[in-house]
């Protein structure tokens, strides 16, 4: 029996951040993972893989519809499918073994299985138990699909299928208009797929800024998208080697159906906690299967904490690592701490769309006076050279104080953008701070400057 000062049960971006903290922190670890290699849902099948998809068919794009206007003659690259899963592969396999690496470097025993927690203080893998003063469970989450489809990854598809078609699809519905499935669906309607997407709700991405949300839809039906808002679906029949989706639209109960040859069921995730028998161990969960922890990450059963998306809030992986990172501290006797109000969102389309803090929804709710600085892209240098002059920075500040209550980008670079903001929110930035900032220009961070003094005399470009 092997033991160890902390065990964690997932290698996924709150797992292995967990362990490699505690690590520096002078603990002896143990982190078990069931899959062949480390990195989790996001290094493997989730966050990696589909941005390198989305960089190559970015790169198609910008080939088919700029490469001319630059003087970049000849014709568009033609899609060799398989060399592209291909190079996802490799930068899979790049970022995976980049923590097979950190954990060697940090004595971090990685211990390959499935495990299950019998008694506080043991962790079971297989035939072999392990003892720990302190466990952490971060095994992350699963596509939650929608009760009577069947998915068989295949032609019916999460998003761990729809990263592995073995050809391009002529046709393809998307089920939700959330992260996934718009930024999958962005892929696929510039490798030339027509994409329609089937959303429950009236709008697009719920939470975000309503205004965002609205431009955000009329630029991906710009590019070829089609959206049907407020529908429920029924069920999914596969037939043919084609799939059917039936559904109703909710203002008039009246049923349609749609045909294609993939169907993407992007419906949300839910905490994936099978096997670890958390109920006989008597922990907690709450009504929608996450479990209960306090504020320092610690369940109700002594020595079992639980981080990312197996608790509360946003599943989202750097949430996830600030985590890892605050329970490992708080294990040390030191004082973790996640600011979940300067959490940063981020879709990863063309353009780019991310935000932090409060919406304007948000603010009108709390009953809270705010003001609203907004700069377009349309008036910045560098964003009108790179054919990246769509979209705009809204800056939302309190109407007496002037401090940044939340920002909302929707254009280039913008989840890099949004960083600015973040750190601003940290350290209690008022807009006036941001506007006073000197910011090199050409640089599309100017946009931010120039929302930042529209919420006071105005910008100098509007």
């Amino acid at each position: 029996m092997s033991s160890y000062d902390v065990i964690v049960i997932g290698a996924g971006p709150g797992g292995y951040v967990a362990a490699i903290r505690c690590a520096q922190l002078g603990m002896k670890v143990a982190c078990i993972e069931g899959r062949e290699t480390l990195g989790g849902t996001c290094l493997n099948v989730g966050c990696i893989p589909s941005k390198a998809m989305l960089h190559a068919t970015h790169m198609l794009h910008e080939a088919e519809h700029n490469f001319a206007d630059m003087g970049l003659k000849g014709k568009a690259p033609s899609v060799d499918w398989q060399q592209m899963l291909d190079y996802k592969a490799k930068t899979i396999a790049q970022n995976t073994g980049g923590i097979e690496f950190l954990f060697k470097k940090n004595k971090i025993d990685w211990i390959k299985g499935w495990a299950s927690i019998p008694a506080a203080g043991k962790v079971k893998v297989g035939d072999d138990t392990h003892e720990a003063k302190h466990i952490v469970v971060a095994t992350g989450s699963a596509p939650s699909g929608l009760p009577g489809i069947e998915i068989d990854e295949k032609i019916v598809v999460t998003s761990t299928g729809a990263l592995e078609l073995p050809k391009i699809p002529k046709t393809m519905v998307v089920i939700g208009a959330g992260v996934i499935g718009l930024e999958l669906g962005s892929v696929y309607a510039r490798l030339g797929t027509e994409v329609s997407v089937i959303e429950f709700l009236d709008g697009i991405t719920p939470g975000m800024d309503a205004e965002i949300a609205r431009q955000f839809q009329k630029m991906l039906t710009k590019q070829g998208l089609k959206f049907t808002l407020g529908a429920a679906v029924q069920g999914v029949s596969v037939k043919n080697k084609k799939a059917t989706v039936t559904y109703k639209l909710r203002k008039d109960d009246s049923a349609h159906e749609v045909t294609a040859d993939t169907v993407l069921v992007a419906t949300g995730r839910k905490p994936f906690t099978d096997g670890l028998g958390l109920d006989a161990l008597g922990v907690e969960l709450t009504d929608r299967g996450q479990i209960k922890t306090d504020g320092k990450y610690a369940t109700n059963v002594a020595g079992v904490y639980a981080i990312g998306d197996t608790i509360a809030g946003p599943m989202l992986a750097h949430k996830a690592e600030d985590e890892g990172m605050a329970v490992a501290e708080v294990i040390a006797g030191q004082h973790g701490h996640v600011n979940y109000g300067v959490i940063p969102g981020v879709i990863y389309t063309h353009p780019e769309v991310a935000n932090v803090g409060e919406t304007e929804e948000t603010l009108k709710e709390q009953g809270r006076a705010y003001k609203v600085g907004k700069f377009s892209f349309m008036g910045n240098a560098r964003a009108k050279a790179n054919f990246a002059g769509e979209g705009f920075v809204k800056i939302l500040a309190d109407k007496e104080s002037d401090r940044i209550l939340g920002a909302h980008i929707i254009g280039p670079m913008a989840g890099d953008l949004i960083h600015e903001i973040c750190v601003a929110m940290e350290f209690g930035a008022a807009a006036e701070d941001l506007a006073r900032t000197c910011h090199a220009h050409p640089t599309y961070s100017e946009a931010v400057r120039e929302a930042a003094l529209a919420c006071g005399n105005g910008a100098i470009h509007a």
